[in-house]
């Protein structure tokens, strides 16, 4: 049962990211530690791509045939994951086979709209849902 608790606590915190300005309580601290102390592992980076304010749709478009090649090529070659258009229509997410926000950069920065310095990138690292790990018993 107190495993039960500490997981829908952990789930809570990760699925919400809430954050106390308060002082935890000691059971929250120690959920909060166990979390942090496992959370280094990361599976992919997500990259969030925005076309930069004043910059012209004609201006995408002029370099789309290349970054398409380019793009396509990263999924051939397994570092391209998963990729999305964004329901606004400014920009893509990328879910890159990468080992941290490093190698994520990297990736990117070989493409033309990063070349041309037109969108914005935001990456975050992603991983398993930690606090599945309570479940099965390993924390």
């Amino acid at each position: 049962m107190k495993a039960i608790r500490h997981t829908i606590f952990a789930l809570t915190l990760t699925l919400t990211g809430a954050t106390s300005m308060t002082a935890p309580s000691p059971a929250q601290a120690q959920a909060q530690g166990q979390a942090q102390a496992i959370s280094t592992i990361t599976t992919g980076v997500m990259v969030i791509l925005t076309v930069k304010p004043g910059v012209t749709r004609e201006q995408v478009m002029a370099v789309m045939p290349d970054e398409i090649r380019q793009t396509v090529q990263l999924y051939l070659n397994g570092k391209v994951r998963e990729w999305y258009s964004r329901s606004d229509g400014r920009g893509v997410v990328f879910l890159l086979d990468a080992k941290d926000t490093s190698e994520a950069h990297a990736i990117m920065e070989g493409l033309p709209l990063s070349k041309l310095d037109i969108m914005d990138h935001d990456y975050i690292a992603v991983g398993p849902l930690l606090p599945l790990r309570l479940l099965v018993g390993k924390p």
